[in-house]
């Protein structure tokens, strides 16, 4: 009788954390989670013509190393973006992206495109 009793209690106790596992959040890799290689060209105003940096996104949250920028990029590829005072959105698909950017220089409106490639 005691041994029914004690396995009923480990059926119970594993199948108690069976659901706490399934309930528990999963910190689950993004389609676009990884390093990127992006290039943003000028085409308007006066900032810098063209420049290249590696960004990593992960958990759809981007970020790169030495500069403030904060931005996502969703389960579906949206890319918002925002670093010193530009804003930059598009889509990433596979393994490359597009998008526009628009800030300022010195007071001074500027815009243009960017492009991304994972690495």
């Amino acid at each position: 009788m005691r041994s029914t009793r004690i396995r009923d209690l480990l059926v119970a106790s594993i199948a108690a954390s069976a659901v706490i596992v399934a309930a528990a959040p999963v910190s689950a890799q993004q389609p676009y989670d990884g390093l990127w290689q992006v290039t943003v060209v000028t085409k308007t105003g006066s900032c810098e013509p063209s420049t290249s940096s590696t960004v990593t996104v992960t958990n759809g949250r981007i970020s790169a190393q030495g500069a403030a920028i904060s931005g996502t990029v969703g389960s579906g590829g949206l890319v918002r973006v925002s670093i010193n005072g530009a804003y930059a959105n598009g889509q990433l698909s596979g393994n490359s992206g597009s998008g526009k950017w628009n800030g300022a220089s010195a007071g001074v409106p500027c815009s243009g495109r960017w492009e991304a490639s994972r690495q």
